[in-house]
């Protein structure tokens, strides 16, 4: 794997702590991993990226060797305003007050809310095979929800999905992130047995599913006050996507995007969801030209 020469660090943001990564010299990157994933999604691009800049690859709240607390009645406690708000206090505790920002899939959702709840902190916003939750829950039909079934089923009322899931978590890897269009093949076996390992751990599934009922309850209500006031991304923003994933099945990322982000651009990538392990050349090409890094 790339990360040999990066740092291990885990840093208390308020009520969580936060374990990453961090390596290389530049501007300030930070990135953020999706479902059910760890920082490790970045391990085919952080050599390059170190090249050019400091290279932040963080745990989200619930994931990997995080900090997993229990959830509550309203699921504020994996809101993704409180996820945001632990990478925040990351990034200022290595005396970044402003960064760049790149994220997959639910870190992408973290990174929404960064966008709007710190705009002050986000230079510029790279999001990778998403589109706005609430507009994706606008849009549900049968074919979204058969191809994203875990976003129905991980918000079931606890305990059912964490019982279901907690008897087999390798069972749940296998076949959420291998039912796509490539399989299981884009996965390095170290990288896929991370993932597997921190599912494992107490409290992770847990975590994972609150993430999920934070994403069709509390999240919704912000983004739903922010589109009523008119409160949009304002920093420069790159959406990319996958040729063969869901995003581009079902939605017009672009489109989605300009509803809530003044400053939008992007393309589809020859890949499925799983950018940074799938693409990766491709991606580093559009993080060096979108980040303006110079070679």
């Amino acid at each position: 794997m790339s990360f040999e020469e990066f740092t291990p660090f885990r840093i208390a943001a308020g009520d969580v702590d936060i374990f990453g990564v961090k390596g290389g010299d530049g501007p300030p990157l930070l990135l953020l991993h999706g479902h059910p994933q760890t920082h490790m999604i970045w391990h085919r691009c952080v050599s390059q990226l170190a090249k050019h800049f400091t290279v932040i690859a963080t745990d989200l709240r619930g994931y990997g060797a995080s900090g997993k607390p229990p959830g509550d009645p309203a699921h504020l406690t994996y809101s993704k305003r409180a996820m945001a708000a632990d990478q925040v206090a990351v990034m200022k505790q290595f005396g970044f007050e402003r960064f760049l920002l790149c994220a997959h899939d639910r870190g992408g959702r973290v990174a929404h809310r960064m966008a709007l709840d710190h705009p002050d902190a986000v230079e510029r916003l790279m999001l990778l095979d998403i589109a706005p939750t609430l507009a994706m829950y606008e849009a549900t039909n049968r074919e979204f929800a058969t191809l994203y079934f875990h976003w129905f089923f991980l918000i079931q009322p606890e305990p059912l999905p964490e019982t279901l899931i907690g008897a087999h978590p390798d069972v749940y890897i296998e076949r959420v992130m291998g039912g796509r269009h490539a399989g299981l093949a884009p996965f390095a076996p170290e990288a896929l047995d991370a993932y597997k390992h921190a599912l494992r751990q107490p409290g992770a599934v847990h975590a994972m599913c609150e993430d999920y009922r934070a994403s069709a309850t509390i999240d919704l209500e912000h983004d739903r006050a922010d589109i009523e006031r008119g409160h949009k991304i304002g920093c420069p923003m790159r959406v990319l996507w996958g040729d063969e994933g869901v995003i581009e099945k079902c939605f017009d990322p672009l489109t989605e995007w300009r509803h809530v982000a003044r400053d939008v651009s992007g393309r589809s990538l020859p890949c499925g969801h799983y950018i940074p392990e799938e693409a990766s050349d491709q991606l580093v090409m559009e993080m060096l030209s979108f980040f303006e890094a110079v070679e």
